[in-house]
């Protein structure tokens, strides 16, 4: 058999097996990218992503294939980070794509939007629904093809330095929200505050904002919030499943081999799902010594809950009137979301609910 058709029609795993990597390996261009992040290094979690990522690649091409990894601000800002993989300035961008909602709101379904689908949904509505397919679409518009590359699971609902007992107690809150979700905490009577990560700490210390939300314990507490606020609530009812993406630049993609592309996608499935991985093994003993260093772990009041909901549905409805882009992605995902959660209503949540009742 030509060793061009067996390529072709083994794919990627096929060829490894049959030990002929080597040699399709040797027949590829020496090419050295770099990607830009929009996380600080000292996120081991989410910028970490990309270090694996890049370790991968590396690996699966035999060294041929080099990714350096640069964290916000090293190349570019991270609001420019969008520019510049569609500009070409960088060939990759890794982020959470709804800190570009100002550009589209469609920009925040590919990544997270409040009461929407959680990690394990979302990732099935990527590969096995329609999602990866709507958004590539939307992704061209932008010049850039993208990857699910990481998903923190279900979030924290953020640091207080008063505890929100009422739906009255959002009235003026300065609330540092990433993304979409400020959208909705504003129409709550919230007065969202869109802060870099590295900024956080010390706006809340000075007493700038009034709250803080991230990501979950594991950051959190590298960060050091529960230094600055005691409440911790919960849950971060915005980012249910929140989906990190690999951007990359459509030129330089439509330029690589069949066998680059199949790394790429094969090195950014490992680090989505090692991303979580490392979420789920960290936080609960980061969140025991939260609460050893007399962190206050509060729940929403129901209330609260009940009025980000209708807000947020209330939102959705109108961006589908006046955008088209929107509309096309969230009437699937929404319906992706209904099918899914009566599933899951079945199986995961009682399940879950079990096991959390019990003493074990």
């Amino acid at each position: 058999m030509e060793r061009r058709s067996f390529v072709q029609g083994a794919g990627l795993a096929g060829v490894l097996a049959a030990g002929v990597a080597p040699a399709v390996v040797h027949a590829q261009a020496a090419l050295r990218w770099r990607l830009t992040s929009s996380f600080p290094k000292s996120l081991d979690t989410i910028f970490g992503a990309a270090d694996t990522f890049a370790r991968k690649v590396k690996e699966m091409s035999g060294g041929k294939f080099e990714i350096t990894t640069h964290a916000a601000g090293e190349l570019m800002p991270s609001p420019a980070l969008i520019d510049g993989v569609q500009n070409g300035t960088v060939e990759m961008g890794h982020t959470a794509p709804y800190y570009y909602f100002g550009k589209d709101d469609t920009f925040a379904l590919g990544c997270a939007i409040p009461f929407g689908l959680n990690s394990r949904q979302m990732t099935a509505w990527m590969y096995e629904g329609n999602g990866l397919k709507l958004m590539r679409e939307f992704y061209a518009k932008y010049s850039m093809v993208n990857f699910p590359m990481g998903n923190t699971g279900a979030q924290m609902g953020g640091w207080y330095r008063k505890e929100i007992k009422t739906v009255a107690d959002l009235k003026g809150l300065k609330f540092r929200v990433g993304g979409f979700a400020g959208r909705v905490c504003e129409r709550m009577g919230c007065v969202p505050q869109n802060i870099p990560g590295g900024e956080i700490y010390q706006a809340l210390e000075k007493g700038t904002i009034d709250a803080a939300e991230w990501v979950g314990p594991y950051d959190d507490q590298k960060l050091g919030f529960n230094k600055v606020a005691q409440f911790y609530h919960y849950p971060g009812w915005w980012e249910g499943g929140p989906q990190l993406d690999l951007l990359v630049n459509q030129k330089a993609y439509d330029g690589l081999s069949a066998e680059y592309k199949a790394i790429i996608e094969s090195a950014a499935a490992y680090a989505h799902t090692e991303m979580q991985a490392k979420y789920d093994a960290k936080n609960p003993a980061a969140l025991l010594q939260l609460v050893a260093s007399k962190t206050k772990l509060v729940s929403f009041p129901k209330p609260v809950l009940d009025l980000a909901f209708k807000e947020s549905m209330a939102l959705y409805s109108e961006i589908s009137a006046k955008n088209p882009n929107w509309k096309k992605v969230y009437e699937d995902y929404a319906k992706f979301r209904k099918d899914s959660n009566l599933w899951f209503r079945f199986t995961e949540a009682r399940f879950d609910s079990y096991m959390q009742s019990v003493k074990l």
